[in-house]
């Protein structure tokens, strides 16, 4: 390795430790929720790798089958893995809420932000727009949604980041207008700067951890929603392996006595929830203490 090599590589190590030192300051409940969320995207990427069986391969004889060496989380009703259906459930349960939040976030950026720089009238209309749209509940959207076309991811995802729009963006707008009355934006202007360079240069790198926090949360919900969608019939639709389908179907499984695919996925979902709260208020804590 050359000198030149080892001076620019030195940079990234140090940055990546003083990451991971930072994400350990945030206390162990933090740091586990970190490590849950990154455990459970790993399961997602590589599920075909790690799930013991075929998601869908049924074998009837095997009905509802207790824990064992086999199946450490037991069958379902037609005989398929519950721990193989949990693992590729982290695929579906995740991509959804992802496009929902990188979606609406993108969206509510630009409106945010518009809303904010601008002012007068065009604060006013993007405000009211935003708040008549207030007045859909994102469940009831995607359900509207889903008898227009059909049931299934897309439809759900596009009524749920058309609700979530509204919320991102009203949240940026606050955070602009108080960024946007800092002296620095004042002294970009009297330079001469455009608006558009000042916005996207300064303006916006400087509001992102903010909206990370708030888009990290969101994903909680928006996961949380869409499983909830899934269970009544209006998501993700059989025999695909989703966290909420797999609730749905182990309802019957209970009144037999086989309580793991129906808690299984409902665990997922609780936890997978939880992580993503968690992170989302340390990411939150974390920008509150840099402003002051």
């Amino acid at each position: 390795m050359t000198a030149a090599t080892a001076t620019a590589a030195a940079p990234t190590r140090r940055g990546a430790t003083a990451r991971l030192r930072g994400i350990a300051a945030q206390g162990p409940l933090f740091t586990g929720a970190v490590v849950v969320l990154v455990l459970l995207t790993l399961m997602a990427i590589f599920a075909p790798l790690i799930a013991p069986y075929d998601p869908n391969a049924i074998d009837l004889g095997n009905s509802l089958a207790g824990s064992s060496a086999d199946h450490l989380l037991g069958t379902d009703q037609s005989g398929r893995d519950v721990l193989s259906r949990l693992i590729f459930g982290a695929r579906t349960g995740l991509l959804g809420p992802l496009l929902v939040v990188v979606i609406s976030t993108v969206i509510g950026i630009a409106l945010g932000i518009v809303a904010a720089w601008r002012g007068g009238w065009v604060d006013s209309f993007l405000s009211r727009t935003m708040d008549a749209m207030f007045a859909f509940p994102a469940m009831l959207l995607a359900i509207l949604c889903v008898a227009m076309f059909d049931a299934g991811l897309t439809a759900p995802v596009i009524a749920m980041t058309v609700a979530y729009s509204p919320y991102v963006g009203r949240y940026v707008r606050s955070v602009a207008v108080q960024e946007k009355a800092r002296p620095y934006i004042e002294s970009y202007r009297v330079q001469g700067w455009s608006g558009w360079v000042i916005c996207t240069k300064h303006l916006l790198p400087n509001i992102v951890p903010s909206v990370l926090a708030q888009s990290t949360i969101n994903f909680g919900y928006a996961l949380m929603e869409l499983a909830g969608l899934s269970f009544l019939g209006f998501g993700v639709q059989p025999p695909t392996a989703d966290w909420g389908t797999m609730v749905n179907e182990g309802q019957s499984a209970i009144m037999k006595d086989a309580f793991m695919p129906g808690l299984a996925p409902c665990f997922a979902i609780i936890v997978a929830v939880v992580a993503f709260g968690i992170v989302g208020e340390g990411i939150s804590d974390r920008v509150a203490k840099r402003e002051k």
